[in-house]
């Protein structure tokens, strides 16, 4: 079977391309993501995440009508005082699993937020690299945007929102920023796929917070600086944040965790959303 997948992993970036050339368009940022991610080398950065079983006292399953009629999954902590304060956290590629909800409720603990940790795999949680490969590909861009609008729903007309999430959760954070509007009052990506489209960064109404390293290639600091440019051209703030780290390098189940670089930025994330709630 490991011999299978690795013929697999090899043939990844080829189909990738294949895929690629005979497109009549040029890939958004998400289809980009879902490519870069046959890259064996992307695979193998994504060490299987530790067993983990978070019991919280206050965080719960919801869930939620779509546009559609079919029902949205998340997972929602509640702040202890009434707030229009929210983050929607969105997971890794491998699913919306303790991990997540573990770090969710702790940032929503030191913001005094409700967190909403949005489960874009529809229940699904991988723990082996291929079924995180299989699941994230497989993911329908229409059936996350219907999730991500419910969201904002749920949430109301009132929330003051901000937008966090890692990997393929960052590239997601900043579309969904981008969907949200005026509803959203930060963004924050740990190494997340950048939007290259000029026009459609214009439609964000805040500020964004990034965290990237300098040894990653999935966004490499060439991405990134693409980003920066992008950015400055749609007319909107960026803060850039690299660390001489790789991949993931806020996750301590990589065995390339950089314990230096993911306190400093969380750090600088309670920073930025306080300055704007």
């Amino acid at each position: 079977m490991k011999k299978f997948f690795l013929l697999l992993l090899l043939a990844g970036p080829t189909m990738a391309k294949a895929q690629q050339t005979t497109s009549c368009c040029a890939p958004d940022a998400t289809e980009t993501f879902a490519r870069q991610a046959s890259d064996p080398r992307f695979i193998m950065s994504h060490d299987e995440p530790l067993p983990l079983h978070y019991v919280s006292e206050r965080g719960k399953d919801v869930y939620f009508k779509t546009a559609s009629g079919a029902d949205a999954h998340a997972w929602e902590s509640k702040a202890v005082k009434n707030t229009r304060g929210w983050i929607f956290v969105i997971h890794e590629w491998w699913g919306l699993n303790d991990h997540i909800k573990q770090t969710a409720e702790k940032l929503g603990d030191e913001l005094g937020v409700n967190v909403l940790a949005l489960d874009l795999y529809d229940g699904k949680v991988a723990t082996t690299q291929e079924d995180a490969l299989k699941t994230m590909q497989a993911a329908s861009k229409d059936r996350i945007m219907e999730i991500i609008a419910a969201a904002f729903a749920h949430a109301g007309p009132d929330a003051r929102v901000f937008t966090i999430g890692w990997c393929f959760g960052g590239g997601w954070s900043l579309q969904t920023a981008i969907a949200g509007g005026k509803q959203v009052a930060g963004c924050i990506m740990y190494y997340g796929q950048p939007e290259s489209d000029v026009e459609k960064l214009k439609k964000l109404n805040c500020d964004v917070i990034g965290f990237f390293g300098n040894l990653d290639q999935w966004p490499s600091p060439k991405m990134v600086d693409d980003f920066v440019a992008n950015m400055d051209k749609a007319g909107k703030n960026l803060n850039v944040n690299r660390y001489e780290a790789t991949h993931a390098f806020a996750n301590p189940s990589n065995p390339k965790f950089n314990k230096e670089a993911t306190e400093d930025a969380w750090k600088k994330v309670i920073a930025f959303v306080k300055a704007r709630l």
